[in-house]
């Protein structure tokens, strides 16, 4: 498979690569609002919940006025990558779908959102919406994956230069019921390991991936033509964790993307061949029963 790609930081590396708290499962299911922010129309219903940490999938439905951006070379040594101006189509963009994480920026209900959308002239696009400058114009649909015993904040990270969400234990979980395991992954780590490293550290003898959104030095599928670039946005459709034929803890995980191209892709990951960029904000659903 030859040598993984590799991307350098500005910062020194921590040695604890994966950031980990576990909660007890929560799920809802909601509508976001039109006339709200897709920042309060996604905060207000999880904090009402009591959730302190959550992953969202969104779909359907339309935003206007929306705004995003898409990932770019950095004009610096100051970040590995960065970001591209703001777009703001003109008109109302039909969302198709994509992922949030939930948690909280300086003590304020935050969401991080990748998604795929197709904007008013009929083209699809794909990035980082920006959540107060983009507002709901027609019902979109969520499912939020939370728990009340994690916390999420955006806490400054020497290594990339960028605030990053990050879980934090709040209050142990208590017994009973199906756990829930969010984590941030950090730079230059093979998804599908930190994906099976994660089930490991808390005994999880499988699971389901629930969201999740990041950014990969580029991408290998089994399904879908290599993305070079080294910049993208990326957000989870599927994926799951289940032990193969020696007994060994195996990811399989289907994504989504745009690179700082423009490039738009989706496919299931090569197993031990994606490392991460900057971050990769997950929740893994415990499996607790045989499929």
């Amino acid at each position: 498979m030859g040598e993984m790609r590799r991307i350098a930081q500005p910062g020194p590396a921590p040695q604890e690569r994966i950031e980990s708290a576990v909660g007890l499962l929560q799920v809802l299911d909601f509508t976001l609002e039109p006339g709200l922010t897709l920042n309060a129309a996604i905060t207000g219903p999880l904090v009402a919940a009591g959730m302190g940490a959550a992953q969202v999938e969104i779909s359907g439905g339309s935003f206007g006025p929306f705004t995003y951006v898409m990932p770019a070379a950095s004009s610096d040594s100051t970040h590995a990558a960065w970001y591209s101006a703001p777009f703001t189509p003109a008109g109302e963009t039909r969302l198709d779908r994509g992922n949030v994480t939930f948690g909280r920026k300086e003590s304020t209900p935050f969401i991080h959102c990748h998604a795929f959308w197709t904007e008013p002239d009929g083209s699809r696009h794909g990035g980082h919406i920006m959540p107060h400058e983009t507002v709901v114009a027609a019902p979109i649909r969520a499912r939020a994956y939370g728990a009340a015993e994690v916390e999420t904040t955006a806490d400054f990270d020497a290594e990339t230069n960028f605030p990053l969400f990050t879980p934090h234990a709040r209050i142990a979980p208590a017994e009973g019921g199906p756990r829930i395991a969010f984590a941030r992954v950090r730079p230059n780590v093979e998804i599908g390991a930190a994906v099976e490293e994660l089930c490991r550290r808390h005994g999880f003898a499988g699971g389901r991936l629930r969201g999740g959104v990041g950014s990969l030095i580029g991408a290998r599928f089994t399904d879908a033509p290599p993305v070079d670039d080294y910049a993208t946005e990326v957000f989870v459709t599927s994926g799951t964790v289940a032990l193969d034929a020696s007994g060994a803890l195996t990811a399989q995980i289907d994504l989504a993307l745009v690179s700082l191209t423009g490039t738009m892709t989706q496919g299931r990951l090569v197993r031990g061949a994606n490392p991460v960029l900057i971050t990769f904000e997950l929740a893994v659903e415990e499996e607790t029963r045989a499929a």
